[in-house]
């Protein structure tokens, strides 16, 4: 069994739904703490041919929290972003076939940033076609005192994983030779180049997945899925 796991990002880069795609299991890591200047919250997408960032406020609780207990902040407009995409991606070919889609991601009423962001994980990976069975890691049975890649390998034994596959920037955090003397077969996703129509703008790589939909159907996006190398 190959497993893959990621701290939650919302509405991430296609890169993410590759590491989905390319695993029979993916842990979502729910317990690992909340860092503000990370990509958690927050995403890029296309505006007049450049990229902007957009975010979903959170409430001011302790520094020491994790993802999990992250509260969405109750000023948090959600027509407001759901217009900022409209006029965005009004005019591109798949508007249509996503907005359904797009608003009930955003419009969702969780409070939880988890449970928004993990609903908006399946409701993407349903919309791509996407099967992959995604586990929060609090919810499994191990110490979760453990850290770094001693509490990864715990996953993996926990679920009976015999490989893990990374994401290309846990390259340096991670030895192949550590992950062998437990009997697990360590890779890394190292996605490949992908370009397709923006408009007639020069291409913005890496935005958010949303950009990917609108510019292109499901089942265009399914070989993307595959584009990348194990390194």
């Amino acid at each position: 069994m190959k497993l893959a796991i990621m701290q939650p990002y919302f509405l991430p880069y296609i890169g993410y739904f590759q590491l989905i795609h390319a695993v029979d299991c993916f842990v979502l890591y729910d317990n690992i703490k909340y860092t503000k200047k990370g990509w958690i919250n927050r995403n890029r997408f296309l505006v007049n041919g450049t990229d902007s960032v957009f975010t979903i406020p959170l409430q001011n609780d302790s520094d020491s929290f994790d993802v999990a207990q992250r509260t969405i902040a109750p000023e948090f407009n959600k027509t407001k972003l759901l217009n900022r995409f409209r006029e965005a991606y009004r005019r591109a070919p798949n508007f249509p076939g996503v907005w359904p889609a797009l608003e009930q991601v955003v419009m969702n009423g969780e409070t939880s940033l988890l449970r928004y962001i993990h609903d908006a994980l399946l409701t993407v990976c349903s919309w791509i076609g996407i099967d992959t069975e995604i586990v929060l890691s609090s919810s499994i049975d191990i110490d979760h005192s453990l850290s770094g890649r001693d509490k990864v390998v715990a996953i993996c034994q926990k679920l009976g994983a015999e490989q893990y596959l990374n994401a290309i920037g846990g390259r340096e955090l991670y030895s192949r030779a550590d992950f062998l003397s437990q009997g697990i077969e360590l890779s890394f996703l190292q996605s490949e180049p992908i370009e397709y129509p923006q408009f007639d703008h020069p291409f913005v790589p890496w935005l958010s997945i949303v950009d990917v939909m609108m510019f292109n159907q499901s089942e265009q996006i399914r070989p993307l899925l595959s584009m990348w190398t194990p390194v």
